[in-house]
């Protein structure tokens, strides 16, 4: 069987939301001297991943392109994390051909989990064809049993609710919000359990059923007192249930059919 990173480890070194202090993680990590060279190539992969999201698009591309040729699990670490950089910088037409390659690659190896992270990129790379990479990822992710794995599926049902919102079609996304929360619920972290909830609640308001998403954003806001994104939805609220021609002091709403509130694994 072929050594590689275990993604325990993965998610012990890296810190969400600080791309920085990640990339000194893994770079100390890639440097200790017992490792094997796949799992170490595989540390460098990740670091990669860290420094785009610094904005450090060319430092990363060559830090990829000297972990080449590679094969087995790196070929498909190289391939997605690159496809992920040239997302990034604004090139989806070349990030595309890179990301199917890296999905097919772990279909081929029979990795669920990276096919499954693989589709979601796509997802975000190739938006005319979101849907389809979140339901062949959503179809990938039905082979496995494991629970960390199954954490996905947060992340691909939240990306479906948005996109159908995105769409217009509120209905079809409170649905896929939904079966985001009862995966954040069964295999997510606290955080993607709170964010699967103010998803909910934000469609929710979309719908019109205001009074079901102010309970929810008023739990959410006794959970975490002055978060930014509850407060916002709840001045929305407010303002939606104000008489006609009342002033208020509302910010404005972004939609978010992505960004600040994605969800991540």
């Amino acid at each position: 069987m072929e050594e590689r990173l275990e993604q325990a480890e993965l998610d012990a070194l890296w810190l969400p939301g600080d791309p920085i202090a990640s990339a000194e993680r893994l770079a100390a990590a890639a440097a200790e001297p017992d490792r094997s060279e796949v799992v170490r190539a595989e540390l460098q992969t990740q670091r990669a991943r860290a420094l785009g999201l610094q904005g450090r698009i060319e430092e990363a591309e060559a830090l990829l392109e000297s972990l080449e040729p590679a094969a087995g699990v790196l070929e498909v670490r190289v391939l997605l994390e690159r496809g992920r950089l040239r997302s990034a910088a604004g090139r989806p037409s070349e990030a595309v051909p890179v990301l199917e390659a890296a999905l097919r690659a772990a279909r081929r190896d029979g990795d669920v989990s990276l096919a499954v992270e693989s589709a979601l990129v796509l997802a975000d790379a190739d938006r005319p064809r979101a849907l389809q990479w979140i339901e062949e990822g959503l179809s990938d992710l039905a082979a496995t049993g494991d629970p960390r794995t199954l954490r996905w599926g947060v992340v691909l049902h939240d990306l479906r609710g948005w996109a159908l919102l995105r769409d217009g079609d509120a209905a079809a996304a409170l649905v896929s919000f939904e079966d985001a929360v009862e995966y954040a619920e069964a295999y997510g972290t606290l955080d993607q359990q709170f964010a699967a909830q103010w998803a909910y609640g934000r469609c929710l308001r979309e719908l019109g059923r205001t009074s079901a998403a102010r309970e929810i954003q008023r739990r959410l806001a006794s959970e975490r007192p002055g978060e930014p994104a509850v407060a916002s939805e709840l001045a929305e609220l407010d303002a939606q249930d104000a008489p006609a021609g009342q002033p208020h002091d509302t910010p404005p709403d972004d939609g978010m059919p992505e960004g600040k509130h994605t969800i991540e694994s």
